[in-house]
């Protein structure tokens, strides 16, 4: 969301001005009840201010409640119709709320008012890379670079466009160049520098690939996201599992943009897939205490909810349970790793649940031990990870663990599950071709 206080309005008394300015200071600093309260304020002596109704709007979409967002927002059109960064801003709340049609209407209505405005344009060309127009959306991102030719969030957006959506090498390697002037323009956008090193090992280029991460590794020894790139295009000894530090530090950085990128630009189905292996012998319960074991920003909810007398979430990444905590569906969330917090929990669910989770992880076993304590008798275990049949686990340039089915069989058969199934499944799309994993549910019987 952007939000301003440049467009405060010019001619608003200097109490509602104040007020108003310092409402955004909480906002941004993530101050809900105060910045609530001030927005109140203003709307208490103007009732239809543009500017409190609009951000008050967007503090109401980011709390989780979308219809009274839209609402809001609508009303700040009425006095303000031809705000660029309200339509904008309500844009984004329908592209968030999976509705990439009603998005492009706002991005394009925001262009009409401002043609240059960058975060519009990038958006746009999101929205339509969403709905699947991917000639369309290219020609959008063009416009941004061409709008805006030191905007480094615009050429990794481009970068990361033709990663996914290559269809020849030639746009692998317009990547590479659109990522690397991404890094360049922000040295600090580190997710940047990670995508541009899969794509050159995606390309065949390891030796390249080892020495963007190398480099970095050089210029920050403390970084985690480089000590573990690295070795994932094969420059460094491969860990049992990613680092804590590594997980929170990617996933933060993720969780504004998660579930745009996995459910639209990758066609993510892991969630589903689970949920339905699990239902076969779910059907009809409803009174189960059921653990999401990574829960990201809450996509298994709505799934794990029919179940559920108590539904708890767990993850490493505070950026992602803020956007599960937005979501709703929980009775819980806790900030832990998923092992550690199995681990202090004996016999406490009767099912849990990781839905591309233990990619992350390389041996299994101690994750699968873990999971049998923390489950009463009778309960189950469900997860998906990556699938790679010729060894027993390694880890791919995406920087996720790839497992194969035999170590899987073998980590829940020493943990003592029994009834274990192990199915084929296409997980995501990734650079224009399926993802393979598993899908596998087992029982702790009893």
């Amino acid at each position: 969301m952007n939000a301003s206080a440049a467009h405060i309005a010019a001619h608003a008394p200097a109490d509602v001005a104040q007020r108003l300015q310092r409402a955004l200071e909480s906002h941004r600093a993530q101050d809900a009840a105060a910045a609530e309260a001030d927005y109140l304020e203003v709307l208490a002596m103007d009732a239809g201010q543009p500017d409190a109704l609009h951000f008050l709007g967007v503090l109401r979409h980011q709390q989780g409640d979308s219809e009274a967002a839209i609402g809001l927002i609508g009303q700040a059109l009425q006095r303000a119709p031809r705000h660029a960064d309200i339509h904008n801003n309500l844009g984004n709340i329908h592209k968030e709320r999976g509705d990439a049609v009603a998005a492009e209407g706002c991005y394009r209505r925001a262009l009409v008012l401002q043609p240059a405005h960058v975060h519009a344009l990038g958006n746009l060309a999101v929205a339509l890379e969403l709905q699947g127009r991917l000639d369309d959306a290219f020609n959008a991102y063009g416009l941004l670079i061409s709008a805006a030719p030191g905007y480094a969030h615009g050429f990794h957006l481009l970068g990361l466009f033709l990663r996914d959506h290559a269809r020849e090498p030639a746009h692998a390697q317009q990547a590479v160049a659109c990522l690397r002037r991404a890094f360049e323009l922000d040295p600090g956008n580190l997710r940047a520098l990670a995508a541009l090193g899969s794509v050159l090992y995606m390309l065949g280029e390891h030796d390249q690939a080892r020495r963007v991460y190398a480099d970095w590794l050089a210029r920050d020894p403390e970084s985690a996201l480089a000590r573990h790139m690295l070795a994932a295009c094969g420059g460094a000894p491969i860990p049992d599992r990613a680092g804590d530090t590594y997980v929170r530090q990617l996933f933060d950085a993720f969780a504004s943009s998660f579930d745009e990128q996995l459910l639209h630009n990758l066609d993510y189905r892991a969630p589903q897939l689970l949920c339905t292996a699990l239902g076969h012998a779910l059907q009809g319960r409803t009174d189960l205490d059921v653990l999401d074991a990574g829960c990201g920003t809450g996509l298994c909810a709505p799934l794990l909810r029919p179940w559920a007398r108590r539904l708890e979430g767990v993850d490493l990444s505070p950026g992602m349970l803020a956007q599960a905590r937005r979501r709703g569906g929980y009775d819980a969330l806790v900030e832990a790793e998923l092992t550690a917090h199995l681990e202090v929990s004996p016999g406490a669910f009767d099912l849990v649940a990781s839905a591309d989770t233990l990619v992350y992880f390389g041996d299994l076993h101690r994750v699968c031990a873990a999971a049998f304590a923390a489950l009463r008798a009778g309960g189950r275990f469900g997860f998906s990870v990556e699938a790679h049949d010729e060894v027993l686990f390694d880890l791919g340039p995406s920087g996720r663990y790839r497992h194969g089915r035999a170590h899987v069989a073998a980590a829940l058969m020493t943990a003592g599950f029994t009834d274990i199934d192990i199915q084929s499944q296409a997980l995501r799309n990734e650079s224009g071709a399926p993802v393979q994993g598993w899908v596998v549910t087992a029982r702790r019987a009893g």
